[in-house]
């Protein structure tokens, strides 16, 4: 077991057993009626969770990123979508790395307090993988900036209160804004329909002539790049638990049911085709967690290496995700393509951490980029 693993093994099993207590309940009818996981959320709170990152002087837990990985992989084994929703109250970290006092004290004990919720404005219906294509705009006005420009497939659209808006402030420089859901002009698209991760609430969110004071820019206003750059470096690894959780639901299920399945007057898990499946499924889950676990130890070190291993870890997460739970339904048989089997939930939130956070095709490139000038 490795330092960081021993550190924090009492905090696996505490949310282990808070996700199988409160998550595991609620994640199928959450998925069927595509609704927001409003009582999880609420019974996070007593965990933390949606304040383990923030400092303890806003309300935090001072969670590192390792921590924060863990909660995410052990939410991610029950509901995805619940524990999309939970990490996504800690985007705003980026305004105790880039804002003002002023501004900390304002937004963050709104969030650390479960009092609002909070969500990223990056991905544009023209932009996708290219974030520097982005046509948002924001202008000075008096003494502030006016907004206008739509945000797609934005997690937690409409069902949070603030949103980090990344805008193009020049002709080729950024910047970071901070909306609110209640400011004048701010409106959202109806929700999406989609394959998986339903009980997470997707929309457009459209900024119309949104007039916001100077308080409300975080930062330079030139520096956004920079500051996203940043702030996605981190959120590639939660994202990459978050997809190893999945795999690693998954393949408890699997190994569940094969143990139970009987056929042939035995158990299944007893044939040689069924172990060597569930072999190669633990295989995968457990290298993509090893491969994680050193990128987060980079991370924490402060080495330059970590962007390249944060992007290898959210491919080999996100490929091991799909991988696990297609063979986790193919383990199931017939039963496993029902949705009385949250293996098949599992299979369909699968699908969207290979194309989120940077797709696997836009990693792929950066690592070949990272090895081939490390030559």
């Amino acid at each position: 077991m490795s330092h960081l693993e021993a550190e924090y093994r009492d905090f696996r099993t505490s949310v282990r057993r808070f996700a199988n207590d409160e998550l595991a309940p609620r994640a199928a009818m959450l998925d069927r009626e595509q609704m927001p996981p409003v009582e999880s959320f609420a019974a996070s709170l007593s965990l933390g969770l949606p304040s383990l990152p923030y400092p303890q002087h806003l309300g935090g837990g001072e969670g590192d990123i390792y921590a924060q990985c863990v909660a995410m992989e052990e939410l991610s084994r029950v509901c995805a979508s619940t524990a999309l929703a939970i990490s996504s109250s800690w985007i705003l970290m980026a305004v105790v790395a880039f804002g003002t006092e002023a501004q900390q004290n304002e937004v963050i004990p709104q969030i650390t307090s479960g009092k609002a919720r909070c969500a990223w404005g990056l991905t544009e219906p023209k932009g996708g993988s290219d974030l520097m294509a982005a046509s948002t705009k924001a202008v000075q006005s008096g003494d502030g900036w006016v907004l206008n420009g739509t945000k797609r497939f934005i997690t937690n659209g409409g069902w949070a209160d603030w949103y980090l808006v990344f805008a193009r402030t020049t002709e080729k420089r950024f910047g970071l804004f901070l909306v609110n859901k209640a400011d004048p002009g701010v409106s959202f698209g109806a929700p999406e329909r989609k394959m998986g991760m339903r009980g997470s609430p997707t929309s457009d969110v459209i900024m119309d002539n949104v007039a916001l004071p100077e308080s409300r820019l975080l930062g330079d206003p030139e520096q956004g790049a920079r500051y996203i750059t940043e702030a996605l470096l981190k959120s590639r690894l939660q994202m990459s638990a978050h997809a190893l959780g999945i795999a690693a639901g998954a393949l408890d299920a699997a190994l569940r049911y094969t143990t139970e399945r009987e056929q042939f007057g035995q158990s299944i898990s007893k044939f040689q085709m069924i172990r060597a499946m569930a072999a190669e499924m633990a295989i995968k889950v457990e290298s993509s967690r090893s491969v994680l676990r050193h990128a987060c130890e980079l991370f924490i070190a402060g080495d330059p290496e970590v962007k390249l291993h944060a992007s290898i870890a959210k491919v080999l997460c996100s490929d091991t995700a799909m991988a696990v739970t297609t063979d986790a339904v193919q383990l199931h048989g017939g039963y496993g393509y029902l949705e009385d089997y949250a293996v098949e939930r599992m299979m369909r939130d699968a699908k969207v951490t290979q194309i989120w956070e940077g797709t696997n095709q836009i990693q792929r490139m950066m690592i070949a980029k990272e090895i081939y000038e490390a030559v």
